[in-house]
Formats: C-alpha cells, structure tokens, sequence
C-alpha cells in the first residue's frame, strides 16, 4: 500500500505515437475481373492501376512484403485488419560485410497497389520516419482503406487469385471496366523488369565466392549471404552463368515475381550447369523452380498459392541442419510450384512438402548423385517470417567452402569431411 501510494511509474500511452495526418475522403474502388466491387477511401497515390489481386495472412512487416519484388504487378491485401501501426523506417543501410544498401527488401515499393481494413492514423516506432499513407503518395502507390478485407480474402480464396482494378477519386465511381479492359501481370516477363541489369559485387573481400542469378532478388537473400562471409556477385536472370562459372564456389538462384515460364531461356542454361558443374547450388522461390525445370519438373499454376509467414513443411529428407520428419514454420509468397511427379526425375528427390495443401515445398540432389543442390519454395530467410531454416545459409556456405578446400588440393577428404561435419547438428539461429 505505502509504495502504491509513494512510487508513481510513468505510463507509456498512445499519446506519444505520430500522427499520420487526416486520411483524405476521396472515395476509392477495388473492382474484381468476376464482377464484384468494394468501396472505400484512399490514402494512397491519386491514381488507377490495373493488377492481378492477391491476399498476405502475415500480421507483421508490412514494409517488407511491399518492397518484395516477388509482388511485382499485384493488388496486395493484407488479411490482418490494421495496418500502418509502426510506421516506416529509412530504407538505407551500408555497403559492407553486414548489409547491402537498404533496410527493406528493396529500394522502392515493388506492388502495385494496397488493400487494408484499417489504416492506422497514428504510428509509433523508434526507426519509423514516416506513415504508410505518406510512404505510398511519394512512390507512387495507391492504397484503400475501409473496405472488408475478410470479404475479398473469402472470394480470392475459393475462386483463386483475381484481375482487379484499383479506382481513385473520379474513376471510384465510374462503371466497372469490362472484362477485356483488365491486364493480366502473368503474360509479362516481371522478372526481366526488376533483376539487375548489369552485374554488380557485394563484400568483396569474403571468403568463398558465390555468384547469385537474381530473379528479383530480396536484399535479405543477399544480406544473409554476406553475413555468412561470402563475396557476392549479383548477376542479371538470363546470364551466362557457364561462361565464368570456374571462377565461384557456388551459384544461388534467388526469389522473382510472375510465371517461371518466362525464364525458360535461364533453365536451359541451368540444365548444363547442372550436368558439367559439381559445385553446391542453392535456389529459393522462383530459383527453387527454375531448378525444378532445369531437372525436368514441371510448374503449374497454384489457385490462389501461399503468401504469409505460418505455412507449416515437412521435411522428407535430412540435409545439413534439416531433420526429415521434423515441421518447420516458413515465410512464403509464391503463386506456382513445381509438380509432384512420381518418378521423380533420376538424381532428385523431394525434399519439403507442404503440410496445408501437399504441393511441392522442396527438392534437392540425391546422395548418390554425387552433386550438392536444394531448391526450397519457401524463404529461409523470413524478412518478415520466422527464423525455423535460416541455417540453410550457413548450410550451403560450408558446402562452399568445403568444395572450395577440396578443389584447392590442399584438403583430404578426413579433412573436408570434418569441416562440414558441424552440417549434421542443427545450428543455433543467427538473426538475417
């Protein structure tokens, strides 16, 4: 009672959150390809947009699934009911052997547009330097806020992912567009549109070199790498990788938006890496397909697939710090997936399935192949998401370098063989 009456603890209240300032009342519309219409209010860039409407369960990093590339062309929903509560950070970090250039996954915001139930008009955050609302009107983006997003995550997830239009200020209340007027972003090659167009470098003064054909890379694919110790160098998506091949320790395919059939012309130039190269191959997302293709899989459209942070795999083989038959929680954002096929073609094997809908999670390289390749459809490296495989980087570093001290010569096998012998115990969690 003394203390109660004596000590007073101060109360950290709402009252020192920003104000994000009024969200405007220009009237704003999302009209969906199969007839439906959600009304609402924008708080985003004063503009119309076409795009293919997808939903995200994920609850956190807001910022980071709208600076995906992997989003690239889409009309995001995000399924959580308030959005905007933290705000957003300065994207801009050193170019060093910790980070590569940006906070986020890249520098821009790479959706088209954002659907929410509820902006938040107040955002609280200690690196948070503006509002969502703010974020959006300077790059560009148009947003809705004050429609049911339940509603629309229901249609999109029994009818599968949907053309919609985005329609602000006047154009809210002009008809719906007729069903030729939508623009379909899977007809395009999205991946040309955001790889890099000329090769660049990252740490150079790693340890082991690993060459990364982007596909529409995100930055804590690269971070994760480097963080490891490795020299990156970030290749366009359609280089000749056989070209210069000799002068890495590994190749990493990484993440890109749309439909992997726009990359055939970088699976066939895969496929001979594959069969004259012994050196560790790692892909994820579309570099996880490309991968399936280059093996003689095929990919195929998912209904609606998988955007979130809680989609559950399981391990069907051991590799690394991978246990087979343990669960692992995964972040993902993918709308194809390779074909579970049986046979599986000579020298794979699958290696994750998912525990929600039994499509294809992961492949990899038989033992007795002799070859060190994975392919994992989902993100190890989370940003945002759980952390369950991201010693699958370090997975695949030690692989490089231990092929790098064999081919040196300098090696025997015991050797190499005790180096990556830290591989067969899990690895404690290192924050990407």
């Amino acid at each position: 009672m003394f203390s109660r009456q004596f000590i007073r603890i101060p109360r950290l209240t709402r009252g020192l959150a920003t104000h994000t300032g009024p969200i405007t009342s220009v009237p704003a519309t999302l009209h969906l390809k199969t007839g439906q219409s959600f009304y609402g209010r924008s708080f985003g860039a004063h503009k119309s947009i076409y795009g293919e409407t997808v939903f995200s369960t994920s609850i956190t990093s807001y910022t980071e699934s709208m600076t995906d590339p992997s989003y690239r062309g889409q009309i995001l929903v995000f399924t959580t009911p308030l959005i905007g509560n933290y705000g957003v950070p300065h994207n801009k970090a050193p170019f060093d052997s910790q980070d590569v250039g940006v906070i986020l996954e890249s520098q821009n915001i790479q959706c088209s547009a954002v659907i929410v139930g509820d902006v938040a008009e107040k955002f609280s955050h200690y690196t948070a330097v503006e509002s969502l609302a703010s974020w959006c009107h300077r790059h560009g983006v148009p947003a809705i806020t004050g429609v049911d997003t339940r509603a629309i995550t229901r249609l999109l997830r029994d009818q599968g992912t949907t053309l919609g239009r985005v329609a602000v200020g006047d154009d809210a209340s002009a008809p719906a567009p007729a069903a030729e007027e939508f623009w379909d972003p899977s007809k395009e090659n999205l991946v040309d549109q955001v790889s890099t167009k000329t090769p660049y470098e990252l740490n150079p003064s790693g340890s082991v070199k690993i060459a990364v054909l982007d596909f529409g890379a995100k930055a804590n694919i690269l971070r994760s790498l480097v963080r490891r110790d490795a020299a990156v160098t970030v290749l366009p998506w359609n280089y000749d990788f056989n070209a210069i091949r000799d002068q890495y320790d590994g190749l990493f395919l990484t993440n890109g938006p749309g439909d992997p059939a726009h990359c055939k012309e970088a699976a066939l130039k895969l496929r001979r890496t594959l069969q004259e190269w012994d050196k560790p191959v790692f892909g994820i997302c579309m570099g996880h397909q490309i991968i399936g293709m280059a093996a003689g899989l095929d990919a195929y459209r998912m209904t609606f697939g998988n955007r979130g942070h809680n989609q559950p795999v399981l391990a069907l083989a051991s590799s690394g710090s991978i246990k087979a038959g343990r669960v692992y929680v995964t972040s993902q954002n993918h709308q194809y997936a390779l074909k579970l096929e049986d046979p599986f073609p000579r020298g794979w094997e699958p290696f994750f399935i998912n525990c929600n809908d039994s499509s294809v999670e992961g492949i990899k390289s038989t033992e007795e192949s002799g070859k060190k390749i994975w392919g994992v459809q989902f993100h190890p490296e989370s940003a945002g998401g759980p952390l369950d495989t991201i010693e699958m980087f370090t997975d695949f570093v030690l692989e490089c370098k231990a092929h790098k001290l064999k081919s040196s010569g300098l090696a025997s096998k015991k050797t190499v063989d005790s180096f990556v012998e830290p591989l067969a115990t899990p690895q404690i969690a290192v924050q990407a």
